[in-house]
């Protein structure tokens, strides 16, 4: 519903919603129809309790952090895993008094190394952005669960279709909806599912508080994209194995990261808690930076933009964009190579990708 504001029916029913004890519209800020429409598809394709829609994906991470740790608290964060995420905890919360420890996200044992009396949040992608990563998820959350820490998982790469983090002990869930959920490449907006305790204070923070709002439009997109979620999803996987398994074979690449491929060292993991491997792959070339920038120049089918999760094919160079803004050192822990390329899997007919990349490498 396009309205920045709603009509009262008295001044009764006016100072009845702002103490909270009437059920009515008030602001679009507090609440919009559509927008609680979005909030209650994601929450059920997680299998989630509640969930709170937010102006983009980075609003959803900032709100499920901000919501639980404060000044003299500790978290736990991945090595690998989005770049302006990484930037949240590594430059912005130290500003806060909220410090930041990251690790090697596939080694469970790593998180619990890293755990302090103050470690309130540990915070997990998988799979990792950009390198595939896999977190056991199951056994990171009953590791955490005795200590109360809670356990927040980026779940944008993989998608509510392959992968239901709370089912497998999660506490908050975020997603990026402006990837696979819109999955048309024309909307910006976050998510942020789990318990209603935990959700209803990112709400009075992110959204409430510091006007992180979705768009009404951009939450009824959003909503049309994830009609078509499973079918673009199960295209997009089946794509992303295919051409993982032939850039493996390639004499140019000299390696491959994909859950799919029982090669991948978190292969057994991720077949135990995926139901698909998902869209996303991305691979090492034996050439370099130089052989990087040359695939960019090259493709034609495939689109070279920072995205992921479209109906499209989308290239990007990691170390360059994405993950631009971690120290040279952080990317080489975190294994983004200056010859790391990664590839998101869109809708297109899966020979006319590999003509694309095959001709491209």
């Amino acid at each position: 519903m396009l309205s920045s504001a709603f009509v009262f029916g008295s001044a009764d029913q006016a100072a009845a919603a702002f103490r909270g004890e009437a059920d009515a519209y008030i602001y679009g800020r507090w609440g919009n129809p559509s927008v609680e429409e979005l909030e209650a598809k994601v929450a059920a394709l997680e299998g989630a309790e509640a969930g709170v829609a937010t102006a983009s994906g980075m609003a959803a991470v900032t709100g499920a952090l901000l919501s639980r740790v404060v000044s003299g608290d500790h978290v736990v964060a991945p090595l690998a895993f989005y770049g302006e995420s990484a930037r949240l905890m590594r430059e912005r919360l130290p500003r806060f008094g909220i410090e930041t420890t990251f690790v090697d996200a596939t080694s469970v044992e790593a998180y619990v190394a890293a755990l302090r009396p103050t470690t309130r949040l540990v915070y997990a992608e998988t799979p990792a952005n950009p390198t595939l990563g896999i977190t056991d998820l199951e056994a990171l959350s009953a590791a955490l669960r005795p200590r109360g820490i809670l356990l927040v998982v980026d779940n944008t790469f993989a998608t509510p279709y392959c992968q239901n983090p709370l089912r497998l002990g999660a506490d908050l869930v975020v997603h990026s909806m402006t990837k696979a959920l819109g999955g048309h490449g024309d909307a910006i907006g976050g998510g942020v599912v789990g318990s209603r305790g935990l959700t209803e204070p990112v709400r009075d923070l992110v959204v409430k508080g510091l006007g992180g709002v979705l768009a009404p439009f951009n939450a009824f997109l959003i909503a049309r994209g994830i009609r078509t979620l499973a079918l673009r999803q199960e295209r997009a996987c089946a794509s992303a194995s295919i051409l993982a398994q032939r850039l493996s074979e390639h004499r140019a690449v000299a390696r491959v990261h994909y859950p799919g491929l029982a090669t991948h060292p978190g292969h057994d993991v991720a077949r135990r808690q995926m139901r698909a491997f998902g869209s996303l792959l991305s691979f090492e070339l034996t050439g370099g930076l130089a052989a990087g920038k040359r695939i960019l120049d090259e493709v034609r089918v495939v689109s070279h933009a920072v995205s992921l999760g479209d109906v499209r094919s989308l290239v990007t160079h990691p170390a360059s964009t994405t993950a631009s803004t971690m120290p040279a050192e952080l990317r080489a822990r975190a294994g983004i190579g200056d010859g790391l390329v990664r590839v998101s899997a869109g809708i297109e007919d899966v020979e006319d990708l590999w003509a694309d990349l095959a001709s491209a490498l």
